[in-house]
C-alpha cells in the first residue's frame, strides 16, 4: 500500500530544501505545489503580516467523500527547521537510517511528518478509500516558539480531533499531555554610586537579583511543573555599583493553575527582595501557550490507539516537557495529540530517522482515516 521508494525520495527532496525558521518562503511555495498536484488547494493565512516569518500557515481540506459518515479529522506539521539547516544533504545508509552528513541538522523534525501525509493522500487516492473531511494545518515558525500557530485565525480551523506528526519517540507513542509555557521578564532598578569612593550610596540591582534568585524555588518544582532562568543580564565598568539587571526566565506546568502559581511565587520573591533592598523592581509575564492533558478515555486518544493496534504497533501514552503545535490546537477548541514519528536526536547534527519508521508514520495517518469511520 505504502510506496516505501516514492516516500523516501519526497522526503529527501523536502529536506533538501532550505527552510530555516523565518525562512518559510520556497518550502511553502513547494508544498502548496505538491498539495496542487494531488488535486487539493493550500490557502496560505496573513500570519506571515504579523510574525514576521517568511511565510503564512497552509490550510487544506479535502472534502468528504458521499455518504461517509465520520467526525472531521486535521493533520499539523510544521514547515520550517532548526539552524543549521541549509544544503543539507541526506543520505540511507545500509542499516536503514537517514542521516545527514554531519554538518547539518537532517530536518526530519518535522518533514518526516510532511512526507508521510502526502505519502498517506497519495494511497488513499490511489486505493479509492473512502474518507471523511480531513484538514491539512502545515504551520510556519514553530521552532521559533509556535509563532505561525500562535498567529493563525480559529476562523480557518474546522475540525473535530486532531493529530500532529511531530514527536519524538517510537511510532505508536502517543503525547497526550504538554505543558503550558509561560514568558518572565524581571528588572531590577538599583542605584548607581562610585564602587571605591562611596559605595555605600548604592544600591546593587546585581546583589538584589542574586537574593531574590536566591529566593525563588526553580528547576524541578513537582512532576508537572519546572521552572528556569535562562539569561542574567546588567552591569558595566567595575568601579560602578550596578543599578539595572534584567533576567529572563519561564515556566512550565501541564497543569495551568500551577503555571500561575509559579508566576505568583516568582513575582513575589522578586517584589519583597527588591522592596526590603530598598530597589524598585518590574514583573512581566505572558502565557505563550496553553497546557493540554487527555486520558485513555477521551476520543481522539482512543481513535489514534485503534489505528496504532491495527497496524500492529503497541501504543505508548506519554506526558510532553515541552509545547508544540498541538498545545495551540488545543488551545483553539480542537482536541489535538501529537503523534511521535521516530527521529532521534533533533535540533543536533547527529539527527537521523529509521526510513521504515516514515513509512509507519504514513500508514498511521491511512489508519486514521479508516477507523474514524468505525465509530
Amino acid at each position: 500500500m505504502i510506496s516505501q521508494d516514492r516516500l523516501i525520495n519526497e522526503f529527501m527532496e523536502l529536506v533538501r530544501i532550505d527552510s530555516e525558521t523565518r525562512n518559510e518562503r520556497r518550502i511553502a511555495d513547494v508544498l502548496k505545489e505538491k498539495f496542487s498536484s494531488l488535486g487539493l488547494t493550500a490557502v496560505e493565512d496573513d500570519s506571515q503580516e504579523r510574525t514576521g516569518h517568511g511565510a503564512g500557515n497552509l490550510f487544506v481540506t479535502w472534502p468528504a467523500d458521499s455518504g461517509v459518515s465520520a467526525p472531521k479529522l486535521l493533520f499539523t506539521c510544521h514547515m520550517d527547521t532548526v539552524v543549521p539547516g541549509q544544503n543539507i544533504k541526506p543520505s540511507l545508509g545500509a542499516d536503514g537510517w537517514i542521516t545527514s552528513d554531519g554538518s547539518t541538522i537532517l530536518g526530519a523534525d518535522d518533514k518526516a511528518g510532511l512526507a508521510a501525509l502526502f505519502e498517506a493522500i497519495r494511497v488513499i487516492q490511489e486505493q479509492k478509500l473512502p474518507h471523511g473531511q480531513i484538514q491539512f494545518v502545515i504551520t510556519a515558525g514553530e521552532e521559533s516558539g509556535l509563532m505561525g500557530a500562535r498567529a493563525m485565525d480559529p476562523a480557518h480551523l474546522d475540525a473535530d480531533l486532531g493529530f500532529a506528526l511531530d514527536s519524538n519517540g517510537e511510532v505508536g507513542a502517543i503525547a497526550i499531555a504538554a505543558p503550558t509555557q509561560a514568558r518572565v521578564t524581571m528588572q531590577i532598578f538599583g542605584k548607581s554610586a562610585h564602587a571605591g569612593v562611596n559605595p555605600e550610596d548604592g544600591i546593587s540591582a546585581i546583589q538584589v537579583a542574586s537574593k531574590a534568585i536566591s529566593a525563588m524555588k526553580l528547576g524541578r518544582i513537582d512532576n508537572e511543573t519546572t521552572a528556569n532562568i535562562g539569561k542574567f543580564a546588567g552591569g558595566g565598568p567595575t568601579n560602578v555599583v550596578c543599578d539595572h539587571v534584567q533576567l529572563d526566565a519561564e515556566a512550565r506546568s501541564i497543569v495551568q493553575e500551577k503555571v500561575e502559581l509559579q508566576i505568583a511565587s516568582m513575582r513575589e520573591a522578586l517584589e519583597t527582595t527588591a522592596r526590603d533592598n530598598g530597589a524598585q523592581s518590574e514583573f512581566r509575564s505572558e502565557i505563550i501557550y496553553p497546557a493540554f492533558s487527555f486520558n485513555e478515555h477521551d476520543p481522539v486518544v482512543q481513535l489514534a490507539d485503534r489505528a496504532i493496534t491495527s497496524l500492529g504497533l503497541t501504543t505508548r501514552l506519554f506526558a510532553s516537557g515541552g509545547g508544540s503545535d498541538a498545545n495551540v490546537f488545543n488551545g483553539l477548541k480542537v482536541p489535538t495529540v501529537n503523534l511521535a514519528v521516530g527521529y532521534e536526536d533533533i535540533h543536533t547534527t547527529k539527527e537521523r530517522i529509521k526510513a521504515e519508521d516514515i513509512v509507519k508514520v504514513a500508514s498511521l495517518v491511512v489508519a486514521i482515516v479508516a477507523e474514524s469511520q468505525k465509530g
